[in-house]
């Protein structure tokens, strides 16, 4: 672990301490992981509105009269088929079929495109595309000099609204808008990794703080709180979101990580003939959802046994606060991932009963 001056710093680390935030190293980070505590933070966005610092995440821009060509060549879901404003989920593949990462793709306009991609991954996507950069594009890493936070929860359109001019309520989900904040330039998007509804906002560096002050101050009436990492894990762990590094990474294709929804065979990609293998052989293994029936908690790491055999593991577990339950998701035989299949997760040791059930494990009411 770096000693804390080592550490990169997103523009709102001040204002974290300053809030008492508590801090860890997340990734080479100085991130804070929570404030009042996890469930309380996890709570406020499913019940009103949290404000999480997404900062770490990277950004990267594709601009020129082929960065459709380059987008989809690097990316698994069709870009040609979205629209300017609208944003979609992808993955972004090795030559092999795995993951360098999951990435979100927004067209701004038919000759630029603006990817939203992991924190720890940004500069390894960034050389991946720009290794695969054989058309008349420019490739601009923008995460340096931007900043992200992400208002999520019921509350948050009537939080951010009051300090916009632009019309939120029309923007459709997964749909942004290049509008302001408080009069400064800001990309809006209706996207999220909480399973609540919410947008996440990319800013200057340095209007941050100011921003986030009064973000803090527009959701006052609604009981805005800060919220941590530890709280984004547990919500998008809830809505059964991928996390990379954990349901999927460089050894995981998306057909096993039930993401085969964002591949499209109709194109061509990095991958893709590893893929149309995969496909003509279906997996072997599947991610599978979880609830955990005796006493225990299955973390990210245990083993999943199966009859008393081990059959494969667990990428994400921890309490559900919303559900009441102890959750995971976990990699298991294809015809051992059907609901009502009864699973042991090593604790300890020692084999805790649970059971797969369908995911996601918690989906908001519309």
């Amino acid at each position: 672990m770096q000693s804390a001056s080592a550490l990169q710093k997103t523009s709102l680390n001040e204002t974290h301490r300053a809030a008492g935030g508590k801090m860890i190293d997340f990734g080479g980070w100085d991130m804070p992981v929570q404030y009042t505590g996890i469930i309380d933070e996890h709570a406020t966005v499913r019940n009103a509105v949290g404000l999480f610092d997404v900062s770490h995440m990277g950004e990267i821009e594709v601009r020129g009269p082929q960065a459709l060509d380059l987008v989809n060549w690097v990316s698994t879901n069709n870009a040609a088929k979205l629209q300017i404003g609208q944003a979609h989920y992808s993955g972004l593949l090795y030559e092999h079929g795995g993951f360098v990462d999951d990435i979100l793709v927004h067209k701004v306009a038919d000759d630029h495109y603006f990817l939203c991609v992991n924190a720890s991954n940004q500069d390894k996507d960034f050389a991946h595309i720009v290794g695969q950069n054989r058309f008349d594009c420019a490739v601009d890493n923008a995460g340096p000099r931007l900043s992200q936070i992400a208002v999520q929860g019921p509350k948050a359109l009537a939080t951010l609204q009051k300090l916009t001019q632009t019309e939120l309520a029309p923007i459709k989900y997964y749909w942004f808008q290049d509008g302001e904040v408080t009069g400064t330039p800001a990309r809006i998007a209706r996207t999220g990794y909480t399973g609540e509804d919410g947008f996440e906002i990319y800013i200057s560096n340095d209007e941050a703080p100011r921003i986030w002050r009064e973000l803090m101050q527009a959701g006052e009436e609604f009981g805005i709180k800060p919220a941590g990492l530890g709280a984004r894990n547990t919500l998008r762990l809830e809505a059964a979101m991928a996390l990379y590094g954990h349901e999927i990474d460089a050894t995981i294709n998306p057909l096993e990580a039930g993401l085969s929804w964002i591949v499209k065979f109709d194109k061509e990609f990095l991958g893709k003939k590893k893929l149309e293998e995969a496909k003509a052989s279906p997996p072997k293994r599947k991610l599978a959802g979880f609830k955990m029936t005796g006493r225990g908690i299955g973390r990210d790491g245990y083993e999943v046994h199966i009859n008393g055999a081990p059959a494969g593991w667990v990428t994400s577990g921890g309490p559900a606060p919303t559900l009441n339950l102890n959750i995971g998701l976990c990699y298991v035989p294809v015809d051992k991932a059907g609901v009502g299949q009864s699973i042991q997760v090593i604790v300890r040791n020692q084999p805790v009963d649970a059971e797969i059930i369908p995911t996601p494990f918690y989906k908001r009411a519309k």
